[in-house]
């Protein structure tokens, strides 16, 4: 079987993830395979965050300070402990730039699908991955803590490291599940 292919079959989400993380060389590979994502008129409409060591505390702190008057205790204490679950997270931002021909939202699933690549390169390095959003990603507090523009967005928190259990394998849905023929053929 051909190694890419091989390699997208057998990708999942890892949620059980520890030290080591993945080292400058694997994660600056895995960048530059992300950076070959679908981009119309190469405009690089994405950045990346890397958090790790003392940052994942400072991040968990942000998380924590985004909380709403309404969150209880229990809240944000799981706010603060977020970023604890990997040994590195990854902060994606769809930074999209004014382009008369490429819409914000086209420049915007160019970096998803070059999350999906990152993910996937860090996958065929040995290392396990999960991406997570959730509401925090909107929050105008972690938003401005991590330094956003106004016309950019966290496109996921990427979670990775070292997989620390073999999980159940997910059941996959049959390709004809979800693909059919247009216009339908007739019989």
């Amino acid at each position: 079987m051909n190694p890419v292919i091989e390699a997208l079959l057998n990708r999942s989400s890892e949620p059980k993830l520890t030290t080591p993380a993945p080292p400058a060389s694997v994660l600056e590979q895995a960048f530059a395979c992300a950076a070959r994502a679908p981009d119309h008129a190469l405009l690089r409409p994405w950045r990346y965050l890397v958090v790790e060591g003392e940052g994942l505390q400072q991040l968990g702190s942000l998380f924590e300070a985004s909380a709403t008057d309404s969150d209880s205790e229990r809240q944000r204490e799981k706010l603060r402990a977020m970023p604890l679950r990997a040994p590195m997270v990854v902060v994606a931002i769809a930074s999209p730039v004014s382009h008369p021909k490429v819409p914000v939202q086209e420049q915007n699933y160019s970096c998803a699908a070059g999350v999906a690549y990152l993910v996937l390169a860090l996958h065929s390095a040995g290392f396990g991955a999960m991406w997570r959003t959730g509401d925090v990603a909107e929050r105008a507090r972690v938003r401005e803590g991590l330094g956003l523009q106004p016309t950019e967005s966290i496109v996921g928190f990427i979670y990775t490291g070292t997989v620390t259990a073999e999980k159940p394998a997910v059941p996959r849905a049959e390709v004809s599940q979800f693909v059919s023929r247009w216009p339908q053929p007739e019989d």
